[in-house]
C-alpha cells in the first residue's frame, strides 16, 4: 500500500496552501508574507507534508545558523491530526538541521498545547526556560525547549 503522504521540500507555489494551514491550526498564524520570509532565511528549513494529489496537509519551518537550530513553526491541518505527521516532520527537520552542524536545537511552545509540548517531549526536548508574553493572541507565555542530538534522550548533555 502506498503512503499517503510524502515529505517534501517546500516551494513557492505552497505558500498560500501553508497560509490556510497555518489559519487552521493556530490562533495567531504566520502570514504568507512571515512564512516567505522564513524560507527565503539562510539556512532556511522547509517541509511539507503532501496528500496523493500533491496538497500540503502539514508543513515544518525551521533554521540552522552556525552550530544552532531553531524550529519555527509545525502546522498539521487539524482533518489529518494523529497521523503521526507532525513528528515525521519534525523528525525529517531534525535530521536537516544536524546534518548542517548543528548541535543544540531550540523552540517556543505554549504551555497550553498539551499535544505539542507531548511531541517534543517524546523527541527529547526539554525545558530550557521562559519567554514571558510571547504569543500574543491570547496572550501566553512560552516555554522554551532545547535539544541535543549528542544525547542519547535529545537532553542537554552533562
Amino acid at each position: 500500500m502506498a503512503e499517503p503522504f510524502r515529505i517534501r521540500p517546500t516551494t513557492p507555489d505552497d505558500l498560500g496552501a501553508l497560509a490556510l494551514l497555518e489559519q487552521g491550526a493556530f490562533s495567531d498564524p504566520w502570514t504568507s508574507e512571515m512564512l516567505t520570509e522564513a524560507m527565503q532565511t539562510r539556512g532556511a528549513v522547509a517541509l511539507v507534508a503532501a496528500d496523493a494529489t500533491g496538497r500540503p496537509v502539514a508543513s515544518v519551518m525551521a533554521r540552522a545558523a552556525a552550530d544552532e537550530g531553531e524550529i519555527l513553526t509545525i502546522a498539521v491541518d487539524p482533518e489529518v491530526r494523529g497521523q503521526g505527521l507532525g513528528r515525521r516532520l519534525l523528525d525529517a527537520a531534525l535530521g536537516e538541521l544536524v546534518a548542517r552542524g548543528a548541535r543544540t536545537v531550540w523552540l517556543e511552545v505554549r504551555p497550553s498545547n498539551q499535544a505539542a509540548r507531548a511531541l517534543y517531549r517524546a523527541v527529547g526536548f526539554a525545558a530550557a526556560g521562559v519567554r514571558r508574553g510571547y504569543y500574543r493572541r491570547p496572550p501566553e507565555d512560552a516555554l522554551v525547549l532545547s535539544w541535543h542530538p549528542s544525547a542519547p534522550d535529545g537532553a542537554a548533555p552533562q
